[in-house]
């Protein structure tokens, strides 16, 4: 590492005090001012801030003392959760709206006794309650003692009902604006609080003072009912937009749910006892029963069953479970009893990973979500601007009494255009196309992976492991040098028993298979895309890639078979081929993705005679297959092709695939692959098949054609309803909206975009349709059949 190098940590911050989109923009600026700050990035939909810093320079206590002082808090601990929030602002929500009927009805009650009083007018300016004359006079017939009570005393009965839901439930509104005032900034809460706090003050002045009005020919009319059912039903649509956001988050709930709660340990006296989760510790035994979820990642000791994996790998054929074989955590045991040795507990578990990386794909933000968030920006200013501007041309062209008119329209303005539904339009999209993504094994590792599949035209193939099972076998040996087979054979498997590779695995199984004891091998050394070597009975035994004169039988390049050379001390001792069977589903995906107009393609470092047997099995031209490449030519494949102008998907699960997985637009790694692979991917496969490429390409398109008819309702909401409610259909059509009618509908456009976003909890793949784009529906794949004749590819010793 150089000296200029610097160690990036990164922290995740709960914030509170958000309520739109503007304060998102607040907070990051804020937090890219704090020392240290690399990037910072908040999630609306969330509430947390993912800030990269240089630990050197900054900490944390830094990062919150910048949110502070912009006007927010960073929590101690994890927030409430959207869970709490929805039933705090539900009780709150029910308080005011208990008070809001009693203000209606004492309103209605006004406007019937002032309908009596030579100034006539009552509420006749106020649009809504235009509307509800018929109920004001019913009122009044049904309850004629209310003719007899003074419209003063009913005004001080009125601003007595509207202070507690001003003073409880409405006060969060007004302390967030005035906070976002000391710091010189607007957001929805400034539209609200100046909306209704205009209102109120109004009929405050006309409650304490009518005479002002009176004494110049205006009738002395309040607005309390607004004000009380401004903030019910905003608080209405808090409400129904947290128990939404709750919702998003069932993916990560639907996890956890997968993990037992106590786990049947055997102690070393031979007794049993049920020990919380919590407790245990790596090399602990436990016994999994019929039935039961495996508590933890681990390896079979004793007992045999079939164990259903696919929570993790999406296959729903159980496994065949023994002594020695790996388990993990949260899978479900069929009918046979394990003991299972811990290996690693707690957050050191495959699902605890898999959580992780959900909860982070969920905070994260795509980058559409930037144009939302300059617009939210300078959103709310230009509102307030109209607004002042609607006031003044009310007061100015308006009919008689301008003040009334100009009041109105300019409160309807302030509380229409509250920008909560562009803030929920990306996040929460993003948060729930990822968390139905990690349902259906599709780890998706940020948001804007999610927004660049979408966008994808060519999908790049490795072939060894993807195209193909990646569980090849030996067919048969060349020994060469009065070398015996069996001889080729252990010593081949020697070397290659330290290996990782599936063809060295392979070597190994058909040495067992023969019954060959296994020799000793010390200083194991590999070279990627070249081969293993280790020292083996004294002598250096290597096992590669033949050279250029290795006398490879030509029935073994027809077929496409791999051929692997072993040399004792430098010397030849002879050859092994190798075959790998193509996955049943490979023919089925790539002719859908062609079908979708995408270009596939092949990359790998196999022989051009193996590489192409497979790409006719699977349906790839031969001119788009690339083989006999090392690693950093799988790189320079993918450049190629960007240079070009294409947006590349690469697919791989090797060590040598990483490079190209990180500089392709989109990494996509096979999840039986390695984990230098699946750490260079954009998106992990839990599974081995490539039904999750598709699924992950689709649900990509389906969740950005959320994002896009969001953004687009967020926005015609607002061109549209802004001009209403400033009233430019009034001359022609005497349409007016009323403040509460403003208030109803900006609940609802938070609420709309959210249920939108939500629609994709049920997303399913489409039944294949040739030439037609993805579209939610149920997928029912039926694999094809294996080829029947083995093809295979040029030995590689680390993952082709």
């Amino acid at each position: 590492m150089s000296a200029t190098a610097i160690a990036v940590k990164e922290v995740e911050l709960p914030v509170e005090g958000m309520t739109c989109a503007s304060c998102v923009r607040r907070v990051e600026r804020a937090l890219a001012q704090a020392p240290g700050v690399k990037t910072a990035q908040v999630n609306f939909a969330t509430r947390r801030a993912l800030v990269a810093y240089d630990p050197a320079a900054g900490n944390v206590a830094g990062m919150a003392a910048a949110v502070r002082a912009a006007g927010y808090e960073v929590a101690e601990n994890k927030p409430a959760g959207a869970q709490n929030e929805a039933a705090q602002t539900a009780r709150s929500f029910w308080w005011a709206l208990g008070l809001a009927v009693a203000v209606m009805i004492g309103s209605m009650a006004l406007d019937a006794v002032q309908m009596a009083l030579p100034m006539a007018g009552g509420h006749a300016l106020d649009p809504l309650m235009r509307w509800m004359a018929p109920l004001n006079h019913a009122l009044g017939t049904s309850l004629p003692w209310l003719g007899r009570v003074g419209a003063g005393a009913l005004r001080w009965v009125l601003l007595a009902l509207t202070l507690p839901v001003v003073l409880g439930p409405g006060r969060r509104f007004y302390e967030r604006a005035w906070k976002a005032a000391r710091h010189a900034s607007a957001d929805m809460n400034t539209l609200i609080a100046v909306g209704t706090g205009a209102a109120f003050l109004f009929s405050l002045v006309a409650t304490v003072a009518p005479a002002v009005f009176t004494a110049h020919g205006m009738p002395a009319n309040v607005y309390y009912e607004a004000v009380v059912w401004i903030l019910a039903l905003i608080l209405l649509g808090n409400w129904m937009e947290a128990r939404a956001r709750a919702r998003t988050s069932d993916a990560v709930r639907k996890l956890m749910g997968l993990q037992p709660s106590a786990a049947l340990v055997i102690h070393a006296d031979g007794s049993e006892a049920m020990t919380p989760l919590r407790e245990l510790q790596p090399g602990m035994r436990v016994r999994v029963r019929p039935g039961e979820r495996i508590p933890a990642d681990g390896v079979v000791t004793s007992g045999a069953s079939h164990v259903d994996e696919s929570m993790l790998t999406g296959e729903p054929t159980p496994v065949s479970k023994a002594a020695g074989e790996a388990v993990t955590g949260a899978t479900l045991n069929g009918s046979g009893s394990l003991v299972v040795e811990l290996k690693h507990v707690g957050s050191d578990t495959i699902l605890a990973q898999i959580v992780r990386l959900v909860e982070q794909a969920q905070g994260s933000r795509a980058p559409i979500q930037g144009v939302a968030d300059r617009v939210a920006g300078i959103f709310v200013p230009v509102v307030i601007a109209i607004a002042v501007v609607t006031f003044a041309v009310w007061m100015l062209a308006g009919p008689a009494p301008q003040l009334l008119w100009a009041m109105i329209a300019a409160v309807t303005v302030l509380i229409i255009a509250c920008p909560c539904a562009m803030g929920l339009a990306v996040p929460t999209a993003v948060m729930v196309g990822t968390g139905r993504g990690a349902e259906l094994g599709v780890l998706i590792r940020k948001g804007e992976a999610l927004e660049r599949a979408q966008a994808v035209t060519t999908i790049l193939l490795d072939k060894t492991g993807t195209l193909t099972e990646g569980k090849p076998r030996v067919l048969a040996a060349a020994p060469a040098n009065e070398c015996s087979q069996d001889e080729l054979l252990r010593l081949a498997a020697a070397v290659e028993r330290h290996s990782e590779h599936p063809l060295g695995a392979a070597i190994v199984a058909a040495a067992r298979t023969r019954g060959l004891s296994l020799l000793q091998a010390e200083g194991f050394a590999s070279a990627a895309g070249q081969g293993v070597r280790a020292q083996v009975d004294g002598r250096i035994t290597e096992v590669g890639r033949p050279g250029e004169d290795a006398a490879i039988p030509e029935e073994w390049r027809q077929r496409g078979w791999t051929t692997v050379a072993v040399r004792i001390a430098g010397a030849s001792a002879g050859l092994l081929a190798i075959a790998d069977a193509v996955k049943p589903e490979a023919a089925a995906a790539v002719t859908r993705w062609r079908g979708w107009g995408l270009k596939v393609a092949m990359v790998t470092g196999d022989s051009a005679p193996a590489a192409l047997a497979v790409a006719r099995t699977v349906g790839i031209a031969p001119e788009d297959v690339e083989a006999g490449v090392l690693p950093g030519g799988k790189l320079d494949a993918v450049r190629r092709r960007q240079q070009a102008g294409e947006v590349v998907a690469m697919v791989g699960d090797g060590i040598n695939d990483a490079p190209a997985l990180a500089q392709a637009d989109l990494g996509i790694a096979i999840g039986s692959g390695t984990d230098v692979a699946m750490a260079a991917g954009n998106i992990t496969l839990l599974g081995s098949g490539l039904g999750g490429v598709t699924t992950a390409i689709a649900l990509s398109r389906a969740t950005m054609g959320r994002i896009r008819e969001n953004l687009f309702w967020a926005l015609i909401y607002n061109a549209i309803g802004i001009p209403i409610a400033a009233g430019v259909l009034y001359p022609w059509l005497g349409v007016l909206l009323s403040p509460v009618v403003a208030s109803a509908a900006m609940a609802f456009s938070s609420v709309s975009v959210v249920s939108n976003s939500l629609r994709l909890r049920r997303w399913r793949l489409a039944p294949p349709v040739s030439g037609a784009a993805p579209r939610a529906s149920r997928w029912s794949a039926s694999p094809l059949p294996r080829t029947a004749e083995p093809r295979g590819n040029q030995y590689d010793a680390k993952a082709n």
